[in-house]
C-alpha cells in the first residue's frame, strides 16, 4: 500500500500582492552578470534585497527549499523538516496568485509566464526570513525546471553568509499519479500530475545545491532521511 502524502494544513504566510507584470526568465549567469538589476525588481523590492545584505553577523544562514513534482510529499516532508528544527516553514503553493490557482483547479497546466512572479514572490520571501533575522528557513516549490531553479538562486547573492539548499524529492510516475489522486480538497487534479512530468527537468550533476531523494518508499522513511542529511550538513559548518 502506497503511504499518503496528502499536503497539511499550509502554515505560511498570506500570499503576497504580485507585479502585474512577468519578466523573462533570467538565467544564473544573466542575472549575476548584470548585477541583478531590472529583473522583476530584484534589486531592492520593498527594501528587502538591501537589508539582506546588511543582515550578516558572521553566523551561517540556510534557505531549505523542497522541491519536485506535485504527489512527491513537499509540504509533509518540509513541515516535518521546519517543525523538528524549530524552522520557519513557507508554503510555495500559497504564493501563486488566484489566476494561476484557477487554472490549475481546471486542469490548465500553467506557463513559464506564469511561473515568474510565483518564484520572484518567493525567492523575496526567502530573503524577508534572513533579512528579519532567522538564520534559517524552509520552503517549498515544485522548482520543475532548471531556469526556475535559477530565478530561486539569485536569493542569496548580495548574502554571502546565506547558503541555498534545494531538497529534490523524485518518485515513478505511477507512485505520484497514486498519491495526487487520493487527495481530497486540493486544486491540483491527478491530471495536472502528468503536464508535471512533461516539463520536469531533474537536477543534473552540475547542480551542486542540490540534494536528491528517492520517494518510493514510506514516509517517515523519506522524513528521516531528510532531516538527518539537513542536521548533519549544519553540523559540519559547525564544526
Amino acid at each position: 500500500m502506497l503511504s499518503s502524502y496528502n499536503s497539511p494544513v499550509a502554515v505560511g504566510p498570506t500570499s503576497p500582492k504580485l507585479a502585474a507584470n512577468s519578466a523573462p526568465a533570467p538565467t544564473t549567469a544573466s542575472v549575476l552578470s548584470n548585477g541583478v538589476n531590472g529583473v522583476n525588481g530584484i534589486n531592492g523590492v520593498n527594501g528587502v534585497t538591501a537589508t539582506a545584505k546588511h543582515n550578516n553577523d558572521g553566523s551561517n544562514c540556510h534557505i531549505w527549499l523542497v522541491t519536485g513534482p506535485a504527489g512527491c510529499g513537499k509540504s509533509t516532508v518540509a513541515l516535518h523538516l521546519a517543525n523538528s528544527l524549530n524552522l520557519p516553514y513557507v508554503e510555495g503553493d500559497e504564493f501563486h496568485p488566484a489566476a494561476n490557482i484557477e487554472k490549475m483547479r481546471n486542469g490548465i497546466p500553467l506557463t513559464d509566464a506564469d511561473r515568474w512572479d510565483w518564484l520572484t514572490a518567493l525567492r523575496e520571501e526567502s530573503m524577508r526570513q534572513i533579512a528579519s533575522g532567522r538564520h534559517e528557513v524552509v520552503m517549498t516549490c515544485s522548482a520543475l525546471k532548471r531556469k526556475y531553479r535559477d530565478v530561486i538562486r539569485v536569493a542569496p547573492y548580495f548574502n554571502t553568509g546565506v547558503s541555498l539548499h534545494f531538497i529534490y524529492l523524485s518518485a515513478d510516475p505511477e507512485v505520484l499519479h497514486a498519491r495526487v489522486a487520493g487527495r481530497k480538497d486540493h486544486y491540483m487534479g491527478p491530471g495536472m500530475v502528468q503536464s508535471q512530468l512533461d516539463i520536469l527537468e531533474p537536477p543534473q550533476a552540475d547542480e551542486t545545491d542540490v540534494i536528491c531523494f528517492d520517494v518510493d518508499r514510506p514516509q517517515d522513511d523519506v522524513k528521516a532521511a531528510v532531516l538527518q542529511k539537513v542536521t548533519s550538513i549544519i553540523r559540519e559548518e559547525e564544526a
